[in-house]
Formats: C-alpha cells, structure tokens, sequence
C-alpha cells in the first residue's frame, strides 16, 4: 500500500518486507516491526458467489486460460502458507458492506467489450460494477486464484511473496478477439497475504486507479484500471506507526492487462540464496519452468513460438530480447515524462513490458535527477536517475531465472548488446520530439538534452511545465520577446521558499556530529546504522541552505534568467538548423508545436492533485476523483475547464502565487500548476 498525507512524516507499507532485507529507516527515524493488522472484518450480506449478471456486465466472456496451462495448488485453504509446485492457488473474495463506485474508467472497460451506458442507465450501471467489482457476487466464468511469484527486493531475494492482495478473475475475450486478464486488487486473503489481511484502503487505491489510467493516456505501457469501489467494511492502518491507529475503507480496484505476469513468478525456482538464506517454494521443479515459458511464449509472444518452434533455446532467446528491449522503452518513456515508480523489485516488473503495480509513484515536480518519491527508499537505490540501471539489473535476475531453459552466457549477452542501445536510441528520439526537432537527427543532440536537464537542475525547473512552455519558444532574436520568454519560464523555476525547504537540513545538528565522528572512528558500526550517501546528502543540504541564507529573491530570478539564457541561445541554433532544412518555416513551427504539445503534457497525476482527490473522497465526495480522471484522459489538451479558473486574470493571478508559493486567492490551483508549498510535506511510502 502507498498513500500520501499532508505531514513531513512517512509511514510504511502494511505488507511488511521481511526481517533483514528492509531498507533503511524512513524519514522519521529507524524502522520498525509493523504491529499487527486488525482482524479481517466480519462482512454480513452474501458471500461471494456465482450469480446471473445483469445486461451490462452479463456480456463478458471468460476463456481462463492461465489456469488451464499452468500448475494449480492442489490445497483450497486460504490461509498464509508456503505454495510448492504450483503457479496459481484457488481463493474467494471477501465480501465488503455497502459497496459502491468512486469512479469508473470507460475506456479501459471498453477493452472487455463493454459499451458505455445509455443516458439515464449510469446509476443503475454504477451499482452493478460495485457489487460484481467489490468482489461481493461473481460474475459467470470468473475463477478466483492467487498467483504465486518471488521476488528481489530492494536488491535481496525475499522469497515467495505472490498476490497478497490481488485475485485473478479470468481472462476475458473481448468481441475483438483480446483476451484480458482482470484482477481484483484489495479483495482480502489469500495463502500469500503473510501477516496482512488482503485489503487495501481509500488512499492507495485511488492513487493506483488514477495512475493506472493517467499512463496509458500518456502513451506509456501499463496496466488499466476500470473500477474503484470502497465500502463501509473497515480495516485498521497505523499509518504512522506510532501507536494511533484509525479506521479506513476497504476499497478494491480492478486492474486489467494481457497478463500480471512478472519476472519474480520465474523466481519461484530459485535455490537457497546465499544471502538470505531464502529459496523459492519449487526448486527443482524444472519442468514447471518449462510449462511457463511455453505458456508466457505461446500466448503473449506468438510470432516469436511460431518462428522458433523447433528450437526451444533460440525461441527463449528471442523471448529474452523482446523482454530486454519493452522494458528499455518502457523505462525512458518514464524518464521522458519524470515518472518514478518507487518499488522496482524484481516482482513488480512486467513479463510484457507493461508498468505494474502502483505503490510509492510519483511525478517528478523540480527537476533533480537524483529525486527519490519512496520515503522509505533511504538509500535512494530506485531514485530517478538509477531507474534504467535497476531495470537491466532486474533483467538479470530474469536472465539467472530462466537457466537451464536458457543458457546465462546467452541471456548476458542479449542484455549486453540490447539494452543500453535499445533504451539510449528510444530516449533521445523522444526527446527530440519533446523538444520539436523533427526533421534533423544530429550528433550533438543527446547534447542539447543534458545541458537542457542541467539548467533545469540549476533552476529547480518544474520538469513538465519546462517541456510545456518550451512549445512557445520562436527562437526570435529580439530582446524584448527573449526577455518576455525568460519571464515566463522563470515562473517555472523554483522560488526561495520551495529550495529552502527542499534544502533544509533534515538531521539534528549534535546526531549529524556523532555520526560524522562514528563515521571516522568506527566504520562497521556506522555501516550499521547510517550510509555515506546519506551523510554527503546531509552536508549538499547545510551547504545548498547557508547558500540560500545569503541569497535575494532578485538574485536568485537574476541567475535563473541567466542560465535560461545561456542554453536557450543554443537551442536556437539547433532550431535554425532545422529551419534550413525545410521549404516552408511556417509550415514547420506549426507542426514543430503540434509534435512538441503531442509529446509534453500539461497534466500529470501530481501528488497534490492526487492528494485533494483522496481527502474529498474520504469526505464522501467523489467528484474530484472523476474530475480528476477526466484531465488525466486528456493530458495533452490545451483549455481549462471554466468551472476550474473562473476568468483569466484570476488564472494569472494564481500562476503568479505557484511560482511564488504565496496563498492562492482562487477557489483552487489549475491542475496544470506547480504545486503549493504544503506538498513538498507529502511524504509517500
């Protein structure tokens, strides 16, 4: 589970990481055990069974596949326990009171077949996803299971984990011939759910439901999602871990995608790990390694069978490339967009390339490439700028995953050849569109990119108003336009207030003096309870806020012009460069905008934009969260609606008060702006 709140304070996730192989603590200090989960909760009403669907959802037809090719648990008993010699294991959703929908996603739904509903039918329909995607009755053809997977985390092998909170349904054939997948997520117990109780609450889940669907609009690989449906059944979460428990809604959310199949389900053959001591729940079973690859191969990567089918070595080897370049794009598509996953385990990484599983994600705001957006992730292992690198780690793991199937000295060298090239080419021919250069590929482009990611640095620029605004640069040689453009995008840089709280020492001066000294004095104890990447991040922060102490306002506007400045004047030259190459510059800078306002979003799922839609829907409001979804369908779109900034001075007046992080005189920020200065607070685990 992840979820934000307005406090500088993190809390942890409720499935706890094993003894041994958590992180460092989080922001508030050392973590600890987490205490025990309340009790499922006793859910009066019908247990969940098969039963007619109505007209709408009584269209979808199940071809469960997955359950038909691959081991099933021969035990039914739901209770957490070691899952030898099995993929999937047989379970039943737990039945919530009171279900009903917080939003919807028509779109994703539209994949199963399903149409959008008449004018007067929507309450009506509402009611029907709630029950069946709560869990509480099944829809025909459905055939709940657990899949059983492992995983590497935080760059330790955990052992079995598997669905601890997410239930297959089946597979649904669409009337154009896709098979889909669709799980319920939060749905309660099954034999992986450990100490936790299988459900997930209000917060996380509608942060997964609106990102799920916020990248797919993006262009980015991922999983859907096309129902949020919360409850009165409630659970305990002691979001802080500091004895002040409270009651949250069971909430469930239903994801949809080809296949949840990850490079930990390969990781259940693992030996014992000589790190951990942990081994996978079937070592040995080779034969069921086999059974996946020609289920994965077969279903997922069918030209791929067809091409090698007398060859099972060349085959997988194929299988293995393909993977190898999905995730390479799929991991500059979120670099190009400032996208931080947060939990890049092995087990939350897609066997078809696809984004999966949204904990601790976060947009990155101000520009840093070294940007963590998991509070837990002390050691920074899955920041911003280390994504690609842990991706191809994790191919590796995969790679050790399918020996004997596919030889380690083949799958390395795949690794080798494909990935960097695959991901570095697939980058920069984004970032030329981001960047409107569309008729010229040169040398010195990748170039141009890093200095521009540089002076957004120096700036704190807000990386995707940054890319935005950029559209709107002429290249014109007057100083009065230059300067009018340096004033806007100085708008996008960060102000006195944002840095000084993104630099503000965050250790108590006499522990951050004992441990400086225990550092030198005693090196194996300080390697126990602190990190020297943590100790330089420390003093980057004494040093970056004494600087600021001495530093104007108009000094610091001065130097962001000027650095602004400098770069833009290259990037004119490489616009005339493109200029000199076409017949027509007119006709060039109108699709120059158009590829450049196509590739750069105006709206993101910022952590506050998120963060207010999670507040009113506890509230019992959910048209926040439907509001919200509607933008994130539409991200490139240029309007605002008129019920969101009411008059265009009163729009200026509120861009004007984000660049400053002075109060905001307007019923609310345009889901478009930098955020407040109370979201640096949010604090995601």
């Amino acid at each position: 589970m992840a979820a934000v709140l307005r406090s500088g304070r993190c809390f942890f996730l409720p499935t706890p990481v094993p003894r041994g192989l958590r992180p460092p603590g989080c922001c508030s200090g050392a973590m600890q055990e987490p205490p025990p989960l309340a009790a499922r909760p006793e859910s009066p009403g019908p247990s969940a069974a098969p039963g007619a669907a109505a007209g709408w959802l009584g269209a979808l037809r199940f071809e469960n596949r997955a359950l038909r090719s691959l081991p099933l648990d021969p035990s039914e008993e739901n209770v957490p326990r070691q899952v030898p010699g099995a993929c999937f294991s047989r379970v039943r959703p737990s039945p919530v009171q009171s279900p009903r929908l917080v939003a919807m996603s028509l779109p994703a739904l539209a994949l199963l077949g399903l149409e959008p509903p008449a004018a007067g039918a929507l309450e009506e329909l509402e009611a029907e996803a709630a029950l069946y995607f709560s869990g509480n009755r099944l829809l025909p053809g459905a055939e709940p299971a657990a899949h059983c997977y492992c995983g590497h985390q935080f760059g330790s092998f955990a052992g079995q984990l598997g669905d601890g909170a997410a239930m297959y349904l089946g597979e649904v054939l669409s009337p154009r011939g896709e098979r889909w997948e669709i799980q319920l997520k939060g749905a309660g117990l099954t034999p992986f759910s450990r100490q936790a109780d299988g459900r997930k609450v209000l917060r996380s889940s509608i942060r997964e439901f609106l990102c799920s669907e916020a990248m797919f609009h993006l262009g980015i690989p991922t999983t859907r999602a096309g129902t949020c449906v919360t409850s009165d059944s409630k659970v305990v979460r002691d979001i802080f871990y500091d004895g002040n428990p409270k009651n949250e809604r069971c909430t469930i959310v239903l994801r949809i995608a080809s296949t949840f199949i990850r490079f930990g389900s390969f990781e259940i053959f693992k030996p014992t790990d000589e790190h951990t001591g942990r081994k996978g729940p079937s070592v040995n079973r080779n034969d069921i390694r086999i059974q996946m690859l020609n289920y994965v191969i077969s279903t997922f990567y069918p030209e791929i069978q067809q091409a090698y089918s007398d060859n099972s070595v060349q085959r997988n080897a194929a299988f293995f490339r393909e993977v190898t370049k999905r995730t390479a794009r799929m991991v500059a598509e979120w670099q190009c967009v400032g996208f931080c996953h947060g939990v890049l385990n092995t087990d939350n990484m897609s066997i078809v390339g696809l984004t999966i599983d949204y904990g601790p994600f976060g947009f990155m705001d101000r520009y840093d490439p070294e940007h963590i957006c998991n509070g837990s992730d002390n050691a920074g292992r899955y920041a911003y700028n280390k994504q690609p690198e842990i991706c191809k780690w994790n191919l590796g793991k995969l790679a050790e995953a399918l020996v004997p199937e596919l030889p380690l000295e083949i799958s390395e060298l795949i690794l080798k050849e494909e990935y960097d090239a695959e991901f570095e080419r697939h980058y920069l021919q984004k970032m030329r569109k981001k960047l409107g250069l569309i008729h010229l590929e040169l040398e010195d482009d990748d170039k141009l990119v890093s200095e521009l990611l540089e002076t957004m640095h120096l700036t704190g620029g807000d990386f995707t108003n940054t890319f935005r605004l950029l559209s709107s640069f002429l290249g014109d040689l007057d100083p009065l336009k230059l300067e009018d453009f340096l004033e806007k995008i100085a708008t996008q840089c960060a102000s006195m207030e944002e840095l000084k709280v993104a630099f503000r020492p965050q250790m108590d001066p006499r522990q951050f003096s004992m441990m400086l000294m225990l550092a030198q004095s005693n090196p194996q104890l300080f390697a126990l309870i602190g990190t020297k990447a943590n100790i330089n991040k420390e003093l980057e922060r004494i040093e970056q806020f004494s600087k600021l102490q001495q530093l104007t306002a108009a000094d610091l506007l001065s130097r962001n012009k000027r650095h602004w400045k400098e770069w833009l004047q290259k990037y004119r030259v490489r616009l005339e460069k493109e200029i000199e190459s076409v017949s027509n510059a007119d006709v060039w800078n109108a699709e120059r905008v158009k590829i450049m306002n196509s590739n750069n979003p105006k709206y993101i799922l910022r952590n506050y934009i998120a963060q207010n839609a999670i507040e009113a829907a506890e509230n019992g409001d959910f048209t926040e969260v439907r509001e919200v979804l509607k933008r994130l369908e539409n991200p490139f779109e240029e309007t605002e609606d008129l019920t969101e900034v009411q008059e265009d001075q009163e729009e200026e007046e509120t861009v004007a008060a984000a660049a400053t992080c002075a109060p905001v005189t307007s019923s609310r920020l345009p889901y478009s702006s930098k955020p407040p200065l109370w979201a640096s607070e949010l604090c995601v685990t």
